[in-house]
């Protein structure tokens, strides 16, 4: 190996290994305010228990890359290669996401035991000169991957957390809001033409952010603000929950099924609004970001202003004119004047593939390509994001009624 190209080789294990070692623990640390009983906890279908996150997260880094590039490598449990196998098809079997929460065993303890085991064997492969280009973008791939289920296990724990019959907090610090004086209607507007959508491939990405590629958008402004709990509250006033005008035909159904009537964390009390959070249940805040919002909702809200949501390649253009928004440690939605970083926001566009999309190479082939059915997109980070792993091209995806998510709403409108 050349000297230059041994030396960037060096420098790049080096970084991976200090942001491996950061991701890994703050993973762990996020379950740290959970009692034990916590952790194998489903109380819907598509929510996981802590624990399930913790070993899949390391059956990842030991199936793709400890199995795969490690000569001789033993599993810690070979039943951990089906148990915490999310969907890779390829792969194997794996246990049904509905029924993550019906197992007692393997207990915590051991599966912090085998965090550790693929910790220390991950930490010999980074420091070793077996390295090359394919194995350092599977690692790169692996952290990533793991933050995107730090977000999961806030999201997950508080509806764990909610399902109690008794208010439970996870944090006990004080949350925070920021009031502006006057809520205001300022909307960025933007000229017809073609602009540049997508992943220009010089960091990290995810295959369905690529490749950077033009797209032709109509006159359209943005409103510089999120959706208010104050503005949905009137919503719900307005009986539009009972009123099928506002709603797309299998939304009306499913809040009629489902008997939805508020967004999902809401509870009124002796008559009053309260709204569930990570820091326990709080009186409804009018002025913070209405949050835990399904696509559904989002759109009948848009019809019932007269307005509508932006699509996602709008909204990636408008915050591309904003920087990324550091994180601040609130655990709720905050601050509705922001641009980005406290709630995902609802696109009218249904997830499907970039013009010349091609999934990533080999076993991780099924990422996030077999998933463009019957889902919608959502951009702009939120909270509980972690900063690094995020950037504006960033395609979050949901089915129409999910909203355990930290998901919120910002309109558009077209323009002459």
């Amino acid at each position: 190996m050349h000297k230059r190209q041994a030396k960037k080789s060096e420098h790049k294990a080096q970084y991976l290994t200090e942001q491996y070692k950061a991701v890994r623990q703050q993973t762990v640390a996020i379950c740290q305010p959970l009692a034990v009983e916590d952790y194998a906890v489903q109380p819907r279908s598509e929510v996981s228990p802590p624990k399930w996150h913790l070993g899949h997260t390391s059956w990842l880094f030991e199936e793709v890359i400890l199995n795969k590039h490690v000569p001789g490598y033993a599993y810690f449990n070979q039943y951990y290669c089906t148990l915490f196998n999310s969907y890779y098809k390829a792969i194997g079997a794996h246990t049904i996401q509905s029924e993550r929460g019906q197992l007692s065993r393997p207990t915590v303890a051991e599966i912090l035991a085998y965090r550790e085991h693929v910790d220390r064997q991950m930490i010999v492969l980074l420091s070793s000169d077996m390295l090359s280009e394919g194995i350092f973008s599977l690692i790169e791939t692996a952290i990533h991957h793991e933050q995107q289920h730090q977000e999961l296990l806030y999201m997950d724990i508080k509806n764990i957390l909610a399902s109690n019959g008794i208010n439970v907090a996870y944090s006990t610090d004080k949350p925070t809001t920021k009031h502006t004086a006057r809520l205001t209607d300022s909307w960025l507007r933007f000229e017809e033409g073609l602009y540049v959508i997508g992943h220009a491939n010089k960091t990290f990405s995810y295959d369905n952010e690529r490749p950077q590629h033009q797209h032709y958008l109509y006159p359209f402004a943005i409103q510089q603000r999120l959706i208010t709990n104050g503005e949905f509250l009137a919503f719900i006033n307005d009986h539009a929950y009972e009123q099928a005008q506002y709603w797309l035909s299998l939304g009306w159904d499913w809040i009629n099924q489902a008997k939805i009537k508020h967004p999902l964390y809401w509870r009124q009390i002796d008559g009053v609004w309260h709204e569930y959070t990570l820091y326990g249940l709080q009186p409804l805040d009018l002025n913070q970001p209405v949050a835990h919002i399904s696509y559904f909702e989002a759109d009948a809200f848009a019809n019932w202003k007269q307005l509508r949501l932006p699509t996602e390649q709008e909204l990636e253009v408008f915050l591309n004119t904003t920087d990324v928004i550091q994180p601040t440690g609130q655990l709720h939605p905050d601050d509705v004047s922001a641009a980005n970083g406290q709630l995902w926001c609802w696109t009218r566009s249904q997830y499907s593939p970039y013009p010349r999309f091609k999934a990533f190479d080999g076993i991780l082939n099924e990422y996030n390509g077999k998933f463009m059915c019957n889902q919608f997109v959502l951009k702009g980070s939120c909270i509980v994001t972690p900063r690094q792993h995020y950037r504006h091209s960033y395609r979050n995806f949901y089915l129409p009624h999910q909203r355990w998510m930290f998901s919120g709403i910002r309109l558009a409108k077209d323009i002459d």
